[in-house]
């Protein structure tokens, strides 16, 4: 269930980690590189659903170790947009999922979070970011945005564009690739001071 706190009177502003503040895929990426035999190809990017079994072991492998998540790149996209919110006075939430059968993973995260943002921060680990109230979500993967849609008609979404969201449209979604921050800021405004149940137009913000 949704945070009682949290009336729809408050901003709040939900940032996810992975892809969006801190630069998941690069991570990966390398350490997979690291792995590799000699005649392997170089891995860069979005590891799909369809990767051979064997490269999915490996990302699993890196991803059971805290101090991979604790050592992470900032990843400036997610950070442009947290910028914003600060500025425009919301609250900050920092909402990312949790891998089943790794706690280590969720203590590398936190440390992580304190390291660069700061002890005090808000920080909720879950298996559905549909249950978290804001009037913003900034996040890069399109079926967590969904999920979190799903529940809010009228919210936000901020979308850093990496490999795995091109092309993904909807008309509370904007994609944020660097160029159009402007737009990004106008929206966030929008969201901010949205009257319950006010119908607005993102997209022409």
């Amino acid at each position: 269930m949704p945070n009682p706190n949290m009336t729809e009177a408050e901003p709040w502003a939900l940032f996810d980690m992975d892809g969006t503040l801190c630069d998941f895929e690069k991570g990966l990426s390398k350490e997979l590189n690291y792995l590799k035999s000699l005649n392997e190809p170089e891995f860069h990017g979005h590891l799909s659903d369809d990767a051979p079994e064997h490269i999915r072991a490996r990302a699993d492998l890196i991803r059971a170790d805290g101090s991979w998540w604790e050592n992470l790149e900032k990843f400036q996209l997610g950070w442009d947009v947290l910028s914003i919110a600060q500025e425009l006075k919301f609250n900050i939430m920092i909402l990312t999922q949790g891998p089943r059968r790794n706690p280590e993973a969720w203590a590398g995260k936190k440390r992580w979070i304190d390291k660069h943002l700061g002890p005090g921060t808000d920080l909720t680990i879950t298996r559905n970011k549909g249950l978290m109230y804001g009037k913003i979500l900034v996040d890069d993967f399109p079926k967590y945005v969904e999920q979190w849609l799903s529940w809010r008609d009228r919210g936000l979404v901020i979308m850093p564009a990496n490999e795995s969201n091109i092309g993904y449209e909807h008309p509370q979604v904007i994609r944020y690739d660097g160029s159009n921050l402007d737009h990004v800021r106008r929206a966030m405004i929008l969201a901010r001071d949205r009257k319950a149940r006010e119908e607005v137009d993102y997209k022409s913000a």
